[in-house]
């Protein structure tokens, strides 16, 4: 035998020695009787039907009318639940001669003045980092 076939060989006999030692894990799976089935079910579905609407509402809802129900939950489902965000705090109305509030934009109209367009502050800074890097990047001196 050349020395490859007996490292071969010593490779195989330690492989099977390895897989005698190992053996497969043990389960600890035990099946269900079907009693045990349909108990668990049973339990499932007690859960789900405490959070059903209970009979006495059902009986009480069959006897509204379908429309009226309906007219009372679309009614709920519109309803403001809030301050609208466009009506000023202020209490009164502003006519033609009032002053409008100080803290209201566009004067009370609705309407606000319009800002004008320009770069935002602090950016003449970026663009003097910028032009310092790129002649840095390119070897001149400022």
């Amino acid at each position: 035998m050349t020395k490859h076939d007996e490292e071969i060989a010593a490779l195989r006999a330690e492989v099977a020695e390895l897989k005698a030692k190992v053996s497969p894990p043990k389960s600890d799976f035990v099946p269900m009787t079907p009693e045990q089935w349909r108990d668990e079910m049973h339990q499932l579905a007690e859960k789900r039907m405490a959070n059903a609407t209970p009979p006495s509402v059902v009986r009480d809802m069959a006897v509204l009318d379908d429309n009226l129900v309906k007219g009372i939950a679309l009614r709920d489902a519109r309803a403001p639940t809030g301050r609208p965000g466009m009506i000023p705090s202020t209490q009164g109305a502003v006519g033609a001669g009032d002053r409008a509030p100080a803290n209201v934009p566009g004067g009370g109209t609705g309407w606000v003045n319009s800002s004008p367009l320009s770069p935002p502050p602090g950016i003449n800074y970026v663009d003097a980092l910028c032009i310092a890097d790129d002649i840095k990047s390119r070897g001149k001196k400022p």
